[in-house]
C-alpha cells in the first residue's frame, strides 16, 4: 500500500504501465538516479525513469520491469512523456553532470546538463499549474572553499568550479520559479555520495590504483570529506518529496562526520590483496576544497537519519568493484 500525502496518492494503471501520479526520476540510468528508482520501487511507489540511456547502471529484479523513457531531458520530451503516461506528481531531477573536472574541460556542456535541464523541468511544472513538485539533488560544491566545519545551509556560497557555479544557478532557478510561479521544490546539497555502481571519484580511483599496484594520490591525505552512502541519499530524496514547497527548502545531504581521505585509502589498502599503503604527492587538483563536512541539523529535523556505516559500505564497494571488473 502506498502511504503519504497527495504526492504519493491515487495511481491508475494501463496495460501494466504506471499512468498517473507516478514519480518521475530524470537521469534514472545514472548513479543516484538508479538507486533512487530502486528505493522508490522498494517502497511500493509508482515510478517512471527518464534518461538518454536505455538501462540503469545498477539494477536488480526489483526495478527491471519499471518503464523507462529513453529521451533527452527537455520540455518537448517531458510533454510527450506526459501525454503517454500522464502528469507526474513529482520529479526527482537527477539528470545532469556530476564531474568537477568535466566542468573545467567543457563548461558549456556542464551548464547545459545542470542548468538548462533544471530550467526545462521547472518550466514543465509551471505549464501544468505548478502541480508537479521538483526535488533537485544539488552539491556541497556551491559552498566553495569551506571556512569552517560543519558547513551550514545558511553559510556563504562561493563556488570554485564551474560545476559548483552551475549547481548554484540551478538552485536559484528553483527559488525563482517558486517565488514567481508557485512551483514547489526542495533542494538537497549532497556532499560525497558513494556506493556500488559508482565508476568515478575516490573509491573507484583507489580500487583501480590498488589493482595496478600504484597506490599514489594527489593532495596530502588530510583533506576531509563527508561520505554519504547512496541508499541513505536516496532516502533523503524521498523525504524531500514531502517537504517541497514554493519556498524551496534547502538542506545538506551528509552524515555530519568528516573523514580524511587518508583514512579511507588506508582502509581500502588494508582490505586489498596484497595490502597497499597510500602515498600522497601534496599537489591539489583544480576545484578541490580542503575540508567538507555537513551540518545536517535541518535534514534531521525532516526525520532523516543516516543508517549506513562507512566501514561496512567500503567493504561492500570493494566486493562490487571486484565483481564488476572481473
Amino acid at each position: 500500500m502506498i502511504r503519504g500525502g497527495s504526492i504519493l496518492s491515487s495511481v491508475r494503471r494501463d496495460n501494466g504501465l504506471i499512468m498517473k501520479k507516478a514519480i518521475w526520476v530524470t537521469g534514472s540510468s545514472g548513479f543516484i538516479g538508479s538507486w533512487t528508482m530502486h528505493s522508490l520501487v522498494r517502497k511500493g511507489i509508482p515510478v517512471l525513469g527518464l534518461d538518454m540511456l536505455p538501462r540503469a547502471l545498477w539494477q536488480d529484479s526489483g526495478i527491471k520491469s519499471v518503464p523507462t523513457v529513453v529521451a533527452p531531458c527537455d520540455f518537448v520530451s517531458l510533454s510527450v512523456t506526459a501525454e503517454r503516461y500522464g502528469i507526474p506528481s513529482a520529479i526527482i531531477h537527477c539528470a545532469g553532470s556530476g564531474s568537477v573536472p568535466f566542468s573545467f574541460d567543457d563548461p558549456r556542456g556542464d551548464f547545459l546538463a545542470n542548468v538548462q535541464t533544471t530550467m526545462e523541468v521547472l518550466d514543465f511544472s509551471r505549464h501544468h499549474k505548478s502541480a508537479i513538485a521538483i526535488v533537485l539533488p544539488s552539491s556541497a560544491a556551491v559552498y566553495g572553499t569551506a571556512q569552517g566545519e560543519p558547513q551550514k545551509e545558511s553559510g556563504a556560497t562561493g563556488p570554485i568550479s564551474p560545476y559548483g557555479a552551475h549547481k548554484l544557478m540551478a538552485e536559484g532557478l528553483c527559488r525563482s520559479y517558486g517565488r514567481h510561479f508557485g512551483v514547489s521544490s526542495a533542494v538537497i546539497r549532497f556532499f560525497s555520495v558513494y556506493g556500488a555502481g559508482l565508476r568515478k571519484q575516490l573509491l573507484w580511483d583507489a580500487c583501480r590504483k590498488a589493482r595496478s599496484g600504484d597506490f599514489s594520490f594527489s593532495g596530502s591525505g588530510e583533506e576531509r570529506r563527508d561520505f554519504l552512502q547512496v541508499t541513505d541519499a536516496a532516502e533523503l530524496l524521498y523525504i524531500a518529496l514531502q517537504k517541497a514547497s514554493a519556498d524551496c527548502p534547502t538542506v545538506n545531504g551528509g552524515t555530519g562526520i568528516g573523514t580524511s581521505v587518508k583514512e579511507i585509502l588506508q582502509q581500502i589498502g588494508r582490505q586489498w590483496d596484497p595490502p597497499q599503503i597510500p602515498v600522497f604527492n601534496g599537489t591539489t587538483r583544480n576545484g578541490d576544497p580542503t575540508h567538507y563536512t555537513a551540518d545536517i541539523s535541518a535534514a534531521r529535523e525532516w526525520g532523516f537519519i543516516p543508517r549506513r556505516s562507512l566501514d561496512e559500505s567500503i567493504s561492500e564497494y570493494l566486493e562490487w568493484f571486484k565483481k564488476d571488473t572481473a
